[in-house]
């Protein structure tokens, strides 16, 4: 498979997010569809302390599911595990009003609790999931730099930060010699919501022109895409409100004639895509085929011709 890199880290082109194992996935199931990603060259692996708590779920399975899995083959050190912290609930039930946030000794405590939980002695990449514009920057950033320091994570990153945060906060680490953030992911597909609309998924943030830009200028900041897929939006579920819009069924009847002429499915076009523009796709899977289409999504190639075409329908 493809590298990119992130920092220091070499990563496979394609990120596997496991948000639904452990929950709605079973251990068995889950095995399976890591062993079939790294089979098949992956070596990057997403999870987050919270997942999946909006569903009655504790914050903790996903990271143990990857946990076990781990020990199960011994294979640690061929991948890299990136986990993140912030947005997991104080309280059992509560939302996102109560998360825990991103104070320095929670950056560090979480990172605890999540080693223990995925059963490694380090993050290779940590994120701050959410926002916390209550804690000073430089009380978040020192808590991720005592945790680079003492070698328990290796690169650090942000998801769902405004643009303009994410600079403020490179600004303060470059100021004070500590790490800086050199990952963002963000929600991003092929096609897009409506300019403004509130997504019904409230924490999440979409990615820019202003972040591509931003990205661009900076040079060192990988751009990580989750929800590529629209959570099956492109086989048969429905869009949304958000995505209705003129633009969207251009998008679509674009889509689906360059699928037809290459021979592909409309998901494998959008990875393929994504990756054309030099983002990371993050992509989940509840079954061993779901992941054997995203696979050859990274294996096709996209012409000049295809990815003008695509686009220019807006």
């Amino acid at each position: 498979m493809k590298r990119v890199r992130i920092g220091s880290l070499e990563v496979s082109a394609l990120c596997l997010g496991t948000l639904p194992f452990g929950k709605y996935v079973d251990d068995e199931t889950s095995f399976a569809i890591l062993d079939r990603y790294v089979e098949a060259g992956g070596t990057f692996l997403d999870t987050a302390n919270n997942y999946v708590f909006w569903d009655g779920g504790t914050g903790d399975e996903s990271e143990e599911t990857v946990g076990r899995w781990l020990a199960a083959r011994g294979n640690r050190d061929e991948l890299v595990v990136a986990t993140k912290m912030g947005a997991r609930p104080r309280t059992r039930g509560a939302g996102l009003e109560d998360a825990e946030g991103l104070a320095g000794k929670t950056v560090r405590a979480a990172a605890e609790a999540s080693l223990k939980r995925l059963g490694t002695d380090r993050i290779d990449l940590y994120y701050s999931h959410i926002e916390d514009r209550s804690v000073a920057l430089e009380d978040t950033l020192g808590g991720f730099a005592a945790l680079v320091e003492a070698g328990s994570v290796r690169e650090i990153g942000a998801s769902n930060h405004a643009t303009w945060r994410l600079d403020r906060a490179r600004a303060v680490s470059r100021a004070n010699g500590w790490p800086l953030y050199t990952a963002v992911q963000q929600r991003y597909s092929y096609l897009l919501p409506r300019p403004g609309v509130q997504l019904p998924e409230s924490g999440h943030v979409h990615m820019t022109e202003e972040l591509f830009d931003y990205a661009r200028a900076e040079g060192d900041i990988a751009l990580v895409a989750y929800s590529a897929l629209l959570s099956g939006a492109y086989r048969d579920k429905p869009l949304g409100e958000a995505y209705d819009h003129p633009g969207t069924d251009r998008r679509l009847a674009v889509l689906r004639e360059v699928s037809a002429e290459l021979g592909a499915t409309v998901n494998q076009v959008v990875l393929a895509w994504l990756l054309r523009k030099g983002i990371v796709p993050l992509v989940g899977a509840s079954s061993v085929a779901q992941l054997e289409e995203s696979l050859g999504g990274i294996e096709l190639e996209l012409d000049d011709e295809h990815v003008v075409r695509l686009d220019s329908a807006a």
